[in-house]
This record gives C-alpha cells, structure tokens and sequence, in this order.
C-alpha cells in the first residue's frame, strides 16, 4: 500500500519549467535597448556641447536692442572652421588681455565691425568709416545713433583718458584680428577699449536667440 502511495504521488509531481519567461525576457530587452538609447543620446549631447554648441546668456545691455538682458543664446563653435568671418557677424569671445574691466577669461559677445588690415574711424557723430567710406550699421537703434559713444580712434579710450590725449585718427586693424563694437554704442565696453580681437579669442558665432522674457523664443541670425 505504502509503494503504491508512493507512486501515485510520484506520478502526480509537477516538473519544474526552466525556460524563460517571454515576458521578463521581452521587458529586459526593451530596459537595455532604451538604456543604449539615453546613455548615446547624453554622450551626442554633451559632444555637441563641448565641440559644437555652447548656450549663453545675456547679462548687459551692451548688445540692445539686438540681443536684451537675460536673453539666452546658441553659439556655433565651428562656425568659423567652415568659413570665414564677416562684418555684422555677432560673436562671443574671451575677452582679450587689454580689458581691464572684466577678469581674464570672461566671455564677451560683440558684433564684428572691422576686418583684419582695414583702417577704421569715426566721426563725432558716431558714423563710423571703414578704409575711408561711411559704413551702413542697419542694426543699430535709434538710441545708438543719439548717444554713439566714445570715438574710435587710434589710441584706446583708456590710453587716451589716461593721458588727456584728445587726437583721433584712423587705426589699423592687426592682421587675424577683428574690430568688435557693441550696438548699443554709448554702454558698450569695446574694441575702442581694448583694441581689435585676435581670432584666436574666439568662441564662436551666435546664431540663435532661444530664449527671451522668460519663454522659449526663435530668432536666427
């Protein structure tokens, strides 16, 4: 009685299944696929952020009425590896060793206003004169044009309220250099500060506004 007992429960006994689950395996599969997924997309983002865009924002009002307090920008790092620089063109760069306002390595973003080799100058009305002629500034406001500012000349603002000097005449750009201005002339520490910016100090060129008055906001240069 006992042995057959013992059968029949034997017969009944249920054999373990040691297959996997498809569902376990399915879901498993699809944690490590968008796993690869967020881990390569933070990697492409973060080269981007280091080689080819940077954001930045505004903190004065030296770029108004083009670029405003608090305003938030994309830089293309590699602009200029592709092209070269042109006059209008609003860039960011470190500022370079003759500013003496800002603490060395303190990025800076200017439009660019003279190339490297041009003589520039300006009037007392603030006209500026590239190579002799008057140039054509259609981005900057009405408040540039009444209050342009300090002259460009070629002894620096600093060199010339230093020593009294009064004279203004033309300046050369250096070669590889640029002449940088602010459009809001008259509250623009600039290349009439510090003279014209090896291209070497260049971060890149901005070419977006995303951001502005507290909401995502497009405009493209």
């Amino acid at each position: 009685m006992s042995i057959e007992t013992e059968q029949n429960e034997t017969e009944h006994l249920e054999v373990p299944d040691n297959k996997p689950n498809p569902k376990k395996r399915s879901f498993y599969r699809k944690l490590l696929d968008w796993s690869i997924v967020i881990l390569a997309a933070f990697v492409l983002s973060q080269a981007l952020r280091i080689w080819v865009f940077a954001s930045f924002y505004i903190p004065s009002g030296s770029m108004e009425t083009t670029l405003l307090i608090n305003d938030k920008i994309l830089v293309n790092k590699l602009a200029y590896d592709f092209h070269g620089v042109s006059r209008g063109d609003i860039v960011v760069f470190s500022n370079p060793p003759a500013d003496t306002a800002e603490a060395p390595g303190t990025d800076l973003v200017k439009r660019v206003i003279g190339l490297p080799g041009e003589t520039i100058w300006s009037a007392p009305n603030g006209t500026i004169y590239i190579n002799g002629k008057p140039l054509s500034e259609p981005w900057l406001n009405q408040s540039a044009i009444k209050d342009p500012g300090l002259r460009v000349c070629s002894v620096l603002v600093t060199q010339r309220e230093a020593t009294g000097n009064t004279s203004c005449t033309p300046y050369k750009i250096p070669a590889n250099s640029y002449f940088m201005m602010g459009d809001n002339r008259g509250f623009s520490m600039d290349s009439r500060y510090f003279g014209a910016v090896n291209k070497a100090y260049f971060v890149g060129k901005v070419d977006l506004i995303y951001w502005r008055h507290g909401f995502i906001y497009f405009h493209l240069f």
